[in-house]
């Protein structure tokens, strides 16, 4: 254990967050849409010049192909990996900090005799793995979300953050530290579903095919169980998620009532304007990457642990 489970844990989240980092940006957005602040229009009617308008209506809703379509032909293919700074601080901290720990409590708590640890005991190392990882990786999951959201703001109130350092600096000056860990009990919420769930559903589907001889130990097993634990995460994570979003990328201003309160108040304000299945918006982009995610961070993973199985460290 020791070093060994973080190092690999953090070259593979590392490896998945980037490989998957449009579809997670269009999940963002799509999450945001809905959201009572003024958006910039760009309309081109037929026989008319190009306009453009500021209007304080709700954007039209549309689906992933629509956001990634709008995105690419508004902000070029670049915008497709804005953030992406932070998410590899993201992995880097989170990611790595989770995936250490569970290995660690996963090798303390497996019994001895039958090699297996209850699926109960695998949800509680998950939820503890997460909730600290989450603590460690607030600061960049915050950046993260700003960075991927700016491109749908209106130009004078974009943020224009360079990189993640220069998210972080900005926040610290203007808005202060603690503002470095806004929505962090939502991070750490979330954390915890998605670590527990993911981990958990993993280690046991994956048991559960070679206990039954369906598949033997490799690509196809490690795929199949990444594809089961991804969707799994996605059900249980994807409420938190939104309004994790929200509140994380609302602006507060000196002298002006932020749009949120709190975490309740976003989720119950999201709720009563939108409906209740405002919780998964973006849901299809949320099992979109989150599938894609884990299958490529459990098979990175693997093959990370055949490197490093002669190593002690």
């Amino acid at each position: 254990m020791g070093l060994k489970g973080f190092a690999e844990g953090g070259i593979a989240s590392i490896v998945a967050g980037c490989s998957t980092h449009p579809l997670d940006l269009i999940k963002v957005r799509m999450q945001l849409q809905g959201e009572s602040a003024p958006i910039q229009t760009n309309l081109r009617p037929a026989l008319a010049f190009q306009t453009s308008t500021t209007v304080n209506a709700p954007p039209l809703r549309v689906g992933v192909i629509g956001v990634g379509s709008r995105l690419i032909r508004d902000e070029g293919m670049r915008a497709l990996f804005s953030g992406v700074s932070a998410t590899v601080l993201r992995q880097t901290l989170y990611s790595t900090t989770r995936m250490g720990l569970y290995d660690i409590l996963k090798g303390k708590w497996t019994d001895p005799e039958t090699k297996t640890m209850p699926l109960t005991k695998k949800i509680g190392a998950g939820a503890i793995a997460g909730a600290i990882g989450a603590a460690v990786g607030n600061p960049a999951d915050v950046a993260m979300v700003r960075m991927q959201a700016d491109g749908r703001l209106p130009l004078a109130e974009r943020r224009n953050y360079k990189s993640v350092l220069d998210a972080i600096t900005q926040m610290i000056r203007g808005e202060g530290v603690t503002s470095l860990w806004r929505g962090s009990s939502l991070t750490i919420n979330r954390a915890m579903l998605v670590t527990s769930s993911q981990l958990a559903s993993y280690d046991s589907v994956k048991e559960t095919i070679l206990e039954k001889g369906l598949l033997e130990d490799g690509l196809g097993t490690h795929v199949l169980a990444s594809f089961a634990a991804g969707f799994v995460a996605s059900v249980a994570s994807n409420p938190v998620d939104v309004i994790k979003t929200r509140v994380m990328n609302m602006k507060v201003v000196a002298g002006v009532a932020p749009p949120y309160k709190g975490a309740v108040d976003c989720a119950l304000k999201t709720v009563k304007a939108e409906g209740i299945m405002a919780l998964y918006k973006g849901f299809v982009p949320t099992v979109s990457r989150q599938a894609p995610f884990t299958v490529v961070l459990f098979v990175t993973l693997e093959q990370v642990r055949k490197v490093f199985k002669d190593y002690d460290f």
